[in-house]
């Protein structure tokens, strides 16, 4: 492995784990905690991006190794909170929230697939 990409790996990780940090702060102050609708923002936005680059990246521009390196293997995999979601989906289940937890599962898995299609369909069409 190249020092160089480990440093754009990196690089993506730290913007990536920044704006995860400030927009769930953002949405957990708006719309409260009751519901982790910070992380499935979240995780539903990682899904379009990566889906977008990806796509992009394979069917258009083919993607620079350093771009591929930093954006959808560093910023999204930092940005996406996939174990978060599933802690959150225990302490849902745990505080006696079945119906809640059963919800954002649900939710999460249906819309963020979703999210990927549209990110595929928009990256094809324009």
């Amino acid at each position: 492995m190249r020092p160089g990409a480990l440093l754009l790996v990196g690089c993506g990780g730290f913007f990536g784990a920044v704006a995860r940090y400030a927009l769930g702060l953002a949405v957990a102050r708006r719309l409260g905690t009751a519901w982790p609708f910070g992380t499935f923002l979240i995780n539903v936005s990682g899904c379009l991006a990566i889906g977008l680059c990806v796509t992009i990246a394979s069917e258009r521009s083919g993607l620079h190794e350093s771009g591929r390196l930093l954006f959808p293997i560093g910023f999204v995999g930092a940005y996406t909170t996939f174990s978060s979601y599933e802690y959150e989906t225990l302490r849902l289940v745990e505080s006696g929230a079945v119906g809640r937890a059963l919800a954002y599962v649900a939710l999460s898995t249906v819309v963020g697939f979703a999210a990927v299609a549209l990110g595929v369909w928009v990256a094809r069409r324009f």
